[in-house]
């Protein structure tokens, strides 16, 4: 096994040492290419629809999905013996808790990154345990400045043993909490900034969010430092009980497309990939899902 420093090779390669720059903003080693154009969520049910996409360039894997021992899936190592950039997505570090930021789990998602060759991985702005009870959700932050300071402190701490750069994604959230002490965006900026962190906007929680909140998604946008963003988040979800549920099990609707014209005019990212984690559709659904998004940021189809 080879720890957090170790050069490999093969696709997406880097180099001992170089993970970060001097500032910790995550230049990409090795010379490894960061996500690009169109991607999608690589989950096993649909390893063989992914596998057959002519055009793909990149596809995110859930990174505790992953064992840390021994070569990756085989759909995702065919994936990258092709040259298809592996985005490593975590989901249990709890970088939001007050409580330091499992050491384990990070060595975990670092090691996941080493196997698949990953240029960057990702993961939540939220927390998941506390006292060491498990939730099995994502939870939303207060945006104080007490929380600022706790997920910067864990942020920093995974980034002192990650090979890599990280990217840091907001989530969707069904309320805010009362001690709120700054707006979404002077939030998410004062983090990044901290951490020399990027950005992972999840473009269907910025609807969510919205749309849950009564505010105006374009507004966020325009605060929002768009130039920070590693790629995107696209995902369907469902009204139910007068709240927008990002459910990553529907279709990606019109309005959250629309939304990623509007990214796209003010500064285009790098990648946008397609989350879909459940009641799959028939493949050509799928694939007009996946153009759907390529029409709407411009990028060339995958499909």
């Amino acid at each position: 096994m080879t720890g957090p420093g170790t050069a490999t090779t093969g696709p997406g390669a880097w180099v001992a040492g170089a993970g970060r720059d001097a500032a910790g903003a995550g230049e990409v080693a090795g010379g490894a290419q960061g996500p690009a154009g169109v991607g999608i969520g690589w989950r096993p049910e649909i390893a063989g629809f992914v596998a057959e996409l002519p055009g793909l360039r990149f596809v995110e894997v859930v990174a505790e999905a992953v064992a840390p021992q021994g070569p990756p899936p085989a759909g995702l190592a065919e994936l990258v013996e092709r040259g298809v950039t592996v985005v490593p997505h975590g989901v249990r570090l709890s970088l939001g808790g007050t409580e330091p930021v499992d050491p384990a789990r990070v060595a975990h998602l670092a090691r996941v990154a080493e196997l698949v060759g990953a240029p960057l991985v990702s993961e939540h702005i939220a927390f998941v345990r506390a006292g060491g009870l498990e939730a099995g959700h994502l939870l939303p932050l207060p945006r104080s400045r007490a929380a600022v300071a706790a997920v910067v402190a864990n942020v920093r701490r995974a980034q002192a043993e990650l090979p890599v750069p990280l990217a840091l994604e907001p989530i969707a959230a069904l309320f805010d909490w009362p001690d709120d002490e700054l707006d979404e965006a002077d939030f998410l900026t004062e983090i990044l900034d901290a951490t020399g962190a990027r950005l992972l906007l999840d473009i269907a929680n910025v609807h969510a969010n919205s749309r849950n909140r009564g505010t105006d998604p374009l507004a966020l946008l325009d605060r929002l430092p768009l130039d920070r963003v590693a790629y995107v988040h696209v995902a369907g979800g469902a009204e139910q009980g007068g709240f927008y549920h990002d459910t990553h099990t529907d279709p990606v609707p019109p309005v959250v497309l629309d939304l990623v014209g509007a990214l796209c005019a003010r500064h285009r990212p790098p990648a946008l990939l397609l989350e879909r984690d459940g009641h799959w559709p028939p493949a050509p659904e799928l694939r007009a899902e996946l153009d759907a998004i390529a029409a709407a940021s411009g990028y060339p189809v995958v499909t």
